[in-house]
């Protein structure tokens, strides 16, 4: 008997100001899918309005009750949810605990990581417990911000620092302070993206981005990507508009790559991680690796890093997309 297709979501959209960098990555996505062993389709999530496009270029409504659709009046269920939302709801665990509720099955880590790994501050906290290098960062809460002084900020954490939003996917709000008469603009910026805002110790080295999953059977890190730009700092329009050089493989001592990928290894292991992540950092002139983020939905639209490392690696994004969606059902 021949063998019935899953039904595959590709989940994408989301309420953040990556909106449109996940709808890139989902095209992305479906290019790489295996069509001859999966059904795909594109779920387009804002708000309260979740649609599925459908292969004649319309749109129908999905059931948020099952995560169901119907095409010429035939119901259609998903076997398989893989999110690539950028930001909130996919990036932060609720878009998880969702599919957790209807038991559908899905590609990246679970509620708590989601969460953790989406606030820059906690994950920091939590990766140091062990032993992970991280930035010194002070955290500002909505609300609060006179409880902590610009004086104290340059006490404590130095000048230049990063200002941020603690709780976002994206580089928006983001900015690099080179003394103190620059925080409270920064603080306020950062403020109107997220609640809480962390402040961040500035550390100088050569910045890597690298790509890492595992199956059942085998643990795949890939090649690191060496990011260099001219501007200030990785911002939106180095990492979405093409004002950064990307080098793949990083110009790294090889010692250097091991330890990393040994780092990386780890992290997702720490981490109880699913699917395909991506972790920055950043190497001094001493060698040094310091963690600077864990994304748990990278981004595969044509500029992004995880296709070009996947290359890199001798592998084919195809057979990776499936390993990850067939070892949910093993």
């Amino acid at each position: 008997m021949k063998n019935i297709k899953r039904n595959i979501a590709i989940v994408c959209g989301g309420d953040s100001s990556e909106y449109d960098v996940s709808m890139r990555s989902a095209q992305g996505i479906y290019s790489f899918f295996d069509k001859e062993r999966y059904n795909v389709w594109i779920v387009d999530i804002r708000g309260l309005e979740w649609h599925v496009s459908l292969n004649d270029g319309t749109r129908v409504p999905i059931d948020r009750n099952d995560f169901s659709f119907k095409e010429n009046g035939k119901l259609v269920m998903f076997d398989y949810a893989y999110i690539t939302i950028h930001g909130t709801p996919g990036e932060n665990g609720i878009l998880q605990g969702y599919f957790e509720l209807i038991h559908l099955p899905y590609s990246t880590s679970g509620v708590l990581v989601e969460a953790m790994t989406f606030d820059k501050f906690v994950l920091n906290q939590y990766l140091r417990s062990y032993g992970v290098s991280v930035a010194d960062s002070m955290l500002i809460r909505k609300g609060y911000e006179e409880l902590v002084s610009d004086d104290e900020i340059d006490e404590k954490i130095g000048m230049p620092c990063f200002v941020k939003p603690a709780a976002d996917g994206s580089s928006f709000g983001v900015s690099k302070v080179k003394n103190k008469d620059q925080l409270t603009p920064a603080i306020r910026k950062a403020l109107m993206v997220s609640d809480d805002v962390m402040v961040e110790s500035y550390l100088e080295g050569t910045e890597i981005s690298i790509g890492c999953y595992k199956t059942r059977e085998k643990c795949v890190v890939l090649p690191a990507t060496e990011v260099v730009t001219s501007n200030e700092f990785f911002d939106y329009d180095a990492k979405y508009n093409g004002q950064v050089q990307e080098i793949t493989p990083a110009r790294i001592p090889e010692e250097t790559a091991e330890r990393v990928a040994k780092l990386t290894s780890s992290i997702y292991d720490i981490l109880h991680c699913n699917g395909i992540i991506r972790i920055d950092y950043i190497i001094d002139k001493n060698q040094k690796i310091s963690m600077l983020e864990v994304n748990t939905t990278p981004g595969m639209t044509s500029t992004s890093f995880i296709p070009q490392q996947v290359r890199a690696a001798g592998l084919n994004i195809t057979d990776v997309l499936t390993d990850i969606v067939e070892n949910q059902f093993k």
